[in-house]
């Protein structure tokens, strides 16, 4: 067999259905990597090493009495901005730098609902303002195949732990491309779904009109094993789909006959180098029974979307950058810090 941490999330499952591995031989593979290179690719903020070791042993319990999932004792990574209850929770930025989440965030719950085993929180852009990975206030991300190149971002720290084998699946998200342009940048899969798919209760906000939860992993079929556990609808996010969620990988070997893919010549302009333009091109050439279509996307399409993320982003930066909190019967104003302040609204309701 080849080594634990070379298997894909998919051949994992397989492994652990076989019983030819167990979770703690797979959380022990995957956490000694993270000890040997997260150190010179910085993808983790916070490696949780007993606690996956503790879910590991509890997810081999259940499967060896018949109580587990399909996923059960699988390993995943969060990016530093899905709220992890217990767990220090920062979005990459000084501000939160202790605060720990009094909750699970909804995608986080699904996947501990799930069985999987969490080893850890990923590295990104500061509030997930970024597309480099450099602008993290625990230092900038590395890329896997060459540390002196940027992994993209935001979602930068998901898509180097992936492409270093550090974690087989990673949770990410995508306001503007933070999730497809990293994915892109470390030769890994990723996908942002479409808009209201995947809850955005407990993920800190950068644009909330258009940020969505996703993922990064090895493959298509890795992604739409992750797709089905974390999609769905949510009473607690009032944007949330509420629509039923397939079996993604049912139609993975789907023919694409009469497919119709429409390729923008934005995307493929003269400052892309030419080698990974031929590149993609050939790669598009090679499926014959599908139809390519070049098209231009509508000019004031990335100004809007941009105007619309800064906006959102200023209103955001706002409230973090000073929470205060009135103390009435004192009459003057306080500093109470986000973690107090989380206290108190969990309180309240």
């Amino acid at each position: 067999m080849s080594q634990i941490t070379d298997l894909s999330f998919s051949e994992l499952k397989k492994a652990l259905g076989d019983r030819t591995l167990s979770s703690v031989d797979i959380t022990n593979a995957f956490l000694d990597r993270i000890e040997t290179l997260n150190p010179t690719l910085n993808a983790f903020i916070t490696i949780t090493h007993d606690e996956a070791m503790q879910a590991a042993k509890e997810a081999d319990a259940a499967i060896s009495n018949g109580t587990a999932t399909a996923y059960t004792g699988l390993p995943i990574a969060h990016k530093d901005l899905f709220c992890t209850d217990g767990t220090l929770t920062t979005c990459g930025s000084k501000i939160l730098s202790n605060f720990v989440a009094p909750y699970d965030a909804h995608v986080v719950s699904q996947c501990k609902n799930a069985g999987l085993v969490s080893l850890g929180k990923l590295n990104m852009d500061e509030f997930a303002m970024g597309s480099s990975n450099e602008n993290s206030y625990y230092g900038p991300v590395k890329n896997p195949w060459d540390t002196t190149r940027v992994p993209g971002g935001s979602s930068g720290g998901s898509a180097a732990a992936v492409a270093a084998q550090l974690t087989p699946l990673a949770t990410a998200t995508d306001t503007g491309g933070s999730i497809r342009q990293p994915a892109a940048f470390t030769g890994t899969s990723g996908l942002k779904p479409t808009y209201g798919r995947v809850s955005r209760f407990g993920m800190i906000a950068y644009a909330s009109s258009l940020d969505q939860g996703g993922l990064i992993a090895h493959t298509a079929e890795d992604v739409a094993h992750g797709l089905g556990l974390i999609a769905g609808h949510d009473s607690r996010d009032s944007t949330s789909a509420n629509q039923p969620v397939p079996d993604y990988t049912e139609t993975l070997n789907d023919s694409l006959k009469g497919k119709v893919i429409g390729i923008p010549k934005q995307f493929f302009d003269d400052r892309l180098d030419r080698w990974m333009t031929c590149s993609r091109y050939s790669n598009l050439l090679a499926r014959p029974q599908s139809r390519c279509l070049s098209i231009m996307l509508p000019k004031r399409f990335l100004p809007i979307t941009s105007s619309l993320r800064l906006k959102r982003a200023q209103i955001y930066l706002g409230l973090m950058a000073c929470v205060l909190v009135i103390a009435r019967t004192a009459r003057q104003i306080s500093w109470i810090s986000m973690n107090d302040l989380a206290e108190k609204d969990l309180a309240a309701k």
